[in-house]
């Protein structure tokens, strides 16, 4: 069994304790985007005088942590609009049907996550499928289709195909703006390989073209414009690093443009690794 496979599956098992952890303070990372997710699952919120976006909900009990972290940055869950989904683990989506409810806001998936979304649990297409945790279903989606725009007021987001790790995975780029300064945001979805046991990313009938869907994925990050980076899981992109180092350099911390090349040269790597195991 690969060395990750274990630590992930625990992660899984003991989902409803992980909301019971130390989480941070919300904090802003540029201009109208903030963090406002948990120590182990990223939501971040991007807000204009139009409605606000929110990106990932965390587990099933980390919906009232977010809507506290949005309101102690001084903004309502009522007044977010949309709310757009990475993939459909409980970790990431398990606060969306909560979070739609407090706030009345349109979810966005990707068709593939969009059938997880509503059964609140994997399909069989899914490399951890009978491992992941359910979670409350999503019964009102739109679907989000890779390279397409959804716009709210000034903000404008676009949706990027990065499946591999799910099938439906999805990443999220969009501008933030300040004093004449704009970066490009990007909410990078999972990439890791794990998986339930006896699955095989190498000679998978239930999802064969999952090698070409990360080959696509990790393409797609090299060369997306990214300026800051946040990704479904914080510490996979050093957020926490980078959020320590904010103290000295302020936002500039955040603001590194080879990140999203280094985080999808990590996953590469580490799937090379994956495979590698799965050799007779």
């Amino acid at each position: 069994m690969p060395p990750l496979l274990p630590r992930v599956l625990a992660v899984l098992l003991a989902a409803p304790l992980l909301a019971q952890a130390q989480n941070p303070a919300p904090f802003r990372l540029f201009a109208n985007t903030y963090y406002v997710g948990t120590q182990d699952a990223s939501s971040v919120l991007i807000t204009s005088s139009e409605g606000h976006v929110l990106i990932d909900a965390g587990l099933p009990d980390s919906s009232s942590t977010i809507i506290a972290n949005i309101a102690t940055l001084g903004f309502r869950i009522e007044d977010v609009r949309m709310i757009m989904n990475s993939h459909g683990h409980a970790e990431h989506a398990g606060g969306l049907a909560e979070l739609q409810r407090r706030s009345d806001a349109l979810v966005y998936a990707s068709p593939s996550s969009a059938l997880d979304l509503a059964a609140g649990e994997v399909g069989p297409d899914d490399p951890q499928y009978h491992a992941a945790a359910k979670f409350p279903p999503v019964t009102d989606m739109r679907l989000a289709r890779d390279g397409s725009h959804y716009t709210l007021g000034p903000i404008k987001l676009t949706a990027h195909a990065t499946a591999g790790h799910t099938p439906g995975g999805m990443s999220w780029s969009w501008q933030s703006c300040e004093a004449g300064r704009c970066l490009e945001m990007v909410y990078a979805d999972s990439l890791e390989a794990v998986s339930r046991p006896g699955f095989k990313f190498s000679a998978s009938c239930e999802y064969p073209n999952v090698l070409d869907d990360f080959s696509h994925s990790f393409a797609l990050l090299e060369k997306l414009p990214c300026d800051v980076l946040v990704s479904a899981h914080p510490q996979a992109s050093m957020l926490w690093q980078r959020l320590a180092a904010s103290a000295d350099k302020g936002v500039d911390a955040f603001v590194d443009a080879g990140a999203c090349r280094a985080y999808a040269a990590a996953a590469r790597n580490a799937l090379a690794t994956r495979l590698d195991s799965e050799k007779p």
